[in-house]
């Protein structure tokens, strides 16, 4: 026992290989960057193993820091979960929840859960990962996930809220009004299309469906983005039709800065989930958090 290495090692390791960082772990953990760097080198001395390859500009795990990563992940789970327990019986959850979520599904979050949520629990602290890829939360180090309900993995134990969601094609007034709106989704290909790039490189591929009939279509463009607000903007300044989350442009169609396209082939899907493994003892904060979600924003 004597050459193990210190939790605060541990846990400073854990930091660094979740946010991929120096900086932005050392921000975290609250020490400086040189301080941090000191403690990993000390650490992998102390076992006497490479844990992370450097560059200037990136950090990535070796193979035997990912194994490493891999088995002490769920025992700094374990100890978390210990002192919410303990923060719990004091009255209170306490102590650090980790979600990963969309774009989209954060500024929900933000409008709506997260303000009650930190004046509600004094002793929480919350850390909201926004990320367009869709991340392993158990080996990245995260509580939960909040994802659209068909990329849940089946894994995984998911809450719904917020209700249904629709994706609408959506165009500005005086892009309509040069160009005919589409009355089938076939019709797109006559039309400029504000495309989307997903985190994977490819193209998102609009999903239409009426009477029962789904229809997928690869729409073309001359200009692809990857943000949605950017992508309203862009629609509202004439550039195309978009395909978005209804949430994202109800303030411009509302103001008739957008106007909704086949409308009739945009049914209602479910919506957003809040997800994380069955196989453990829920945190307190993140049973907290799921009450307040519930409250605030009922499925």
């Amino acid at each position: 026992m004597t050459n193990s290495p210190p939790l605060p090692d541990l846990l400073a390791f854990a930091a660094v290989a979740r946010h991929r960082s120096f900086s932005r772990a050392a921000e975290e953990i609250g020490v400086s960057r040189s301080a941090l760097s000191h403690t990993l080198r000390t650490l992998e001395q102390r076992l006497g193993i490479r844990l992370l390859n450097r560059t200037t500009r990136s950090v990535a795990l070796t193979g035997e820091g990912a194994d490493l990563l891999s088995r002490i992940l769920p025992v700094l789970g374990d100890l978390d979960e210990i002192f919410a327990d303990l923060a719990e019986r004091r009255g209170e959850p306490g102590g650090t929840l980790r979600i990963n979520a969309s774009e989209q599904a954060a500024r929900i979050l933000l409008r709506h859960v997260v303000p009650d949520f930190l004046e509600r629990y004094p002793r929480m602290q919350l850390d909201l990962a926004i990320d367009g890829r869709f991340v392993d939360i158990v080996t990245q180090g995260f509580d939960a996930g909040v994802r659209l309900a068909e990329a849940v993995p089946q894994d995984m134990i998911a809450v719904p809220f917020a209700g249904p969601l629709r994706f609408v094609a959506v165009a500005a007034p005086g892009y309509l009004a040069q160009h005919p709106a589409p009355q089938v989704p076939a019709d797109l290909s006559a039309h400029r299309c504000i495309r989307q790039r997903l985190p994977g490189g490819s193209f998102y591929q609009w999903e239409f469906e009426r009477h029962g009939r789904a229809e997928t279509v690869d729409v073309p463009g001359v200009l692809t983005l990857n943000n949605n607000a950017v992508m309203a903007e862009a629609a509202m300044a004439g550039l195309g039709i978009a395909f978005l989350p209804e949430t994202v442009v109800r303030e411009a169609l509302d103001a008739d800065r957008l106007r909704l396209v086949l409308e009739e082939f945009c049914p209602p899907e479910p919506g957003l989930c809040i997800y994380y493994p069955g196989r453990r003892h829920v945190p307190a904060g993140l049973r907290a958090f799921i009450a307040l979600l519930k409250e605030k924003l009922p499925g």
